[in-house]
């Protein structure tokens, strides 16, 4: 019997080992990583630079308090300023604590127009973590069961529909702030039109609110760029959260911020133990440095077209394929029908996948990955789909 937490529908696979892009079990059976650990290691797996880095800085410092300057924090924050054109970061543990913070600044930057009971404009279908806060903003039913009363304050209006949130705005005079993912990841890796994230900054420049992009999943290069809003030329946003592929493993993540916005915080009005400890922040200096000097936005450019033209080749004129859509390596395969057994097909044929909001395949494979991988997860993706819903 395990003593851990029924939480997690876990696949028969014991992985005790990486290397690269690939997983290696306990019976030395290896797979091909097409999912990073969910957009995690987009360096792939025991990356030599990144271990050498920690195992150097475990013999130096790992932890100590907030209430002495670290120079290691502080170097990151340069370094996430650099990359996002933000002036000022907090360095948190996880996703969800960044959208903490996020939905905290929005607070602040009510209270102070003095707006008493403040909304915040988010998507449907979305995701923002696991949190009250964050599965109250999330547009998803199923991680909200059971955890009533949720928290208030949120106005939801479909993703991508730059008209819906435009009568939003009309209809609630207290909407202080747009949180939305530049790119949806669990709501099915879904792409916004070209006008959406310009559209939502004008919107809220009109309304006085904050422009907040939730790049948990679809930063760090993950589509070719630093950050997905980046695609846009000129666009801002006034806050954007940052984790996942940041670490490259190690839990580290930002809630990165304009500087008038930033301000809003002063000391005491929020804090973290294990945010921005050294060996957190050393991890995520070198995955920044590494993704620099190996030109992995290009990498992921690239090896995301490959795959994505591979897909349309292969699941050409399939009936249950609806639509193959991303941007980087950050795609998804919609199918006409839930595909839960996709992930067992795939793991048979030596691929790790998973499948979001039932019906579509996501692949987030790491930013290393070599051209004859990303033939082999199209291969493994297209015989599954066919041998599986196309007998």
């Amino acid at each position: 019997m395990s003593h851990l937490f029924d939480t997690y529908a876990r696949m028969p696979v014991r992985i005790v080992r990486g290397e690269g892009a690939w997983l290696i079990d306990d019976r030395g059976q290896r797979h091909l990583d097409a999912i990073s650990g969910i957009g995690v290691c987009s360096l792939g797996h025991a990356h030599p630079r990144l271990a050498d880095a920690l195992a150097d800085q475990a013999h130096k410092l790992i932890h100590t308090a907030n209430i002495v300057e670290l120079p290691l924090q502080e170097k990151l924050g340069d370094a996430l300023a650099d990359i996002s054109g933000l002036e000022r970061a907090f360095i948190a543990n996880s996703g969800a604590e960044a959208i903490e913070c996020a939905l905290k600044l929005s607070r602040l930057h009510a209270h102070r127009q003095g707006i008493e009971r403040p909304a915040v404009l988010v998507a449907e279908h979305s995701f923002h973590g696991r949190t009250l806060a964050g599965i109250s903003a999330s547009g998803n039913a199923a991680i909200q069961a059971g955890y009533g009363p949720l928290v208030d304050g949120f106005v939801r209006v479909p993703f991508g529909d730059l008209e819906a949130a435009g009568r939003a705005f009309a209809d609630n005079p207290d909407i202080v702030a747009v949180l939305v993912e530049s790119i949806q990841g669990e709501g099915g890796v879904r792409v916004p039109p070209d006008n959406y994230l310009p559209g939502l900054r004008r919107l809220s420049d009109e309304h006085g609110a904050l422009l907040m992009l939730d790049e948990i999943q679809s930063g760090m290069n993950r589509t070719g760029r630093w950050f997905a809003f980046q695609h846009h030329a000129g666009l801002k946003p006034d806050v954007v959260t940052v984790a996942k592929a940041l670490g490259n493993g190690v839990p580290v993540a930002a809630c990165l911020a304009r500087e008038a916005v930033a301000a809003l915080m002063q000391p005491g009005s929020h804090g973290t133990t294990f945010g921005g400890n050294p060996l957190a922040c050393r991890a995520a200096l070198t995955v920044i440095d590494i993704m620099r000097d190996d030109r992995i936005a290009e990498r992921a450019a690239q090896a995301g077209q490959r795959l994505i033209d591979g897909l349309r080749r292969g699941l050409d004129g399939l009936a249950p394929v609806t639509e193959i859509r991303g941007r980087g390596l950050m795609i998804g395969i919609e199918l006409d029908r839930d595909c839960p057994e996709i992930k067992s097909d795939a793991l048979k044929a030596g691929v790790i996948l998973n499948v979001t909001r039932g019906r579509t395949i996501r692949l987030l494979p790491p930013l290393i990955v070599s051209d004859g991988e990303v033939d082999r997860i199209v291969e493994v993706v297209v015989r599954c789909v066919r041998e599986r819903y196309c007998p």
